[in-house]
Order: structure tokens, then sequence, then C-alpha cells
């Protein structure tokens, strides 16, 4: 009769492991049902896109890709030290990644014997860990005076370069 009495009171779970993974998924899934319900009833009160502003909405799917800046062109030149302090001193005071500091010597004399014009070449394309300085706030000649000033700086004697004429 005792084995009579077992099997009646067996249940669906019968291993240790059973019992466990019963235990997580009764908690989780009333989780996850909460959820898809706080989701499903605040879904009605969310305005579909563009409803708010049309004209915006669609303005937006439909810019253009690429954008043009205008620049004063009789704006006059900033000093190769105003875009050294600007752009170029993030790096080149403290000498990171590898950039040559301002006023290092030993540092700047392999650079300085390529001369100006490979300077100019790795500032404007970029070098190493240095990005291309060209096409960003400032012009090329700007640039071009910033690596003028930092190679002065450690002995060079390299000449500002001019502006390019008009045609």
């Amino acid at each position: 009769m005792s084995e009579q009495h077992e099997e009646a009171h067996t249940g669906p779970v019968k291993t240790p492991t059973q019992f466990l993974m019963m235990m997580v998924l009764s908690f989780i899934i009333p989780v996850f049902v909460i959820i898809g319900l706080v989701y499903y009833i605040t879904s009605d009160h969310k305005p579909a896109l563009g409803a708010s502003n049309p004209e915006e909405a669609i303005a937006s799917r439909i810019q253009k890709v690429g954008a043009v800046q205008i620049k004063d062109a009789n704006q006059p030149l900033k000093t190769g030290e105003a875009v050294y302090a600007a752009q170029c001193a993030a790096c080149h005071t403290s000498g990171a990644a590898g950039a040559p500091k301002l006023g290092d010597t030993a540092a700047w004399s392999p650079r300085i014997k390529t001369g100006y014009p490979a300077l100019l070449n790795s500032a404007l394309k970029g070098k190493n860990a240095m990005a291309a300085q060209a096409g960003g706030e400032h012009g090329d000649v700007e640039i071009g005076r910033a690596v003028v000033y930092m190679a002065n700086a450690a002995g060079a004697k390299f000449a500002d370069p001019a502006p390019a004429e008009a045609k």
C-alpha cells in the first residue's frame, strides 16, 4: 500500500534539475510577459514618425548627403602659433602617440632634414597616428604655417608660406 501511496503523489517534476528549471522559468517568463504588456499598452500613445511635424520628417528623410561651407576668403590667415594652439597642441605638447614635442630638437631634426614640402605633405595627408589635417577648419596655408612654427621651434629656418594668389 505504501508503493501505491508514493505513485499517487508523484508529479511532473522528477529530478532536482527539472525542479530548478521550473523555478527559474516561473520567475523569468512572467517578467517578460509584464514587459511585453507594458510595451503593448504604451505603444498606442506614441505618435507615428512625422506625425507631430510632417514637414520636418520629410525634410530629414530627403536631406542632401553633403553640405557646403562658405568661408570668407578675405579673412586674414591665422598665424602658425594660433593654428598650433587650436589644432596641433593636443598631441605635440604632450607627445601623445609618438608625436614629436614642440621644441624637441632631437625628435624634429630628422623630420626637418626631409624638408618643408615633406613635412607639409605629412601634415595634410596624415602620417602614422596623426590624422590628415587637410580639409578641416584651417586651410592648407594655415596648416603649413603651423608646420613652420613647430619646425622652427626645433631649430629649422623655414619661411612662412605665402597665400596662393587668386586667379
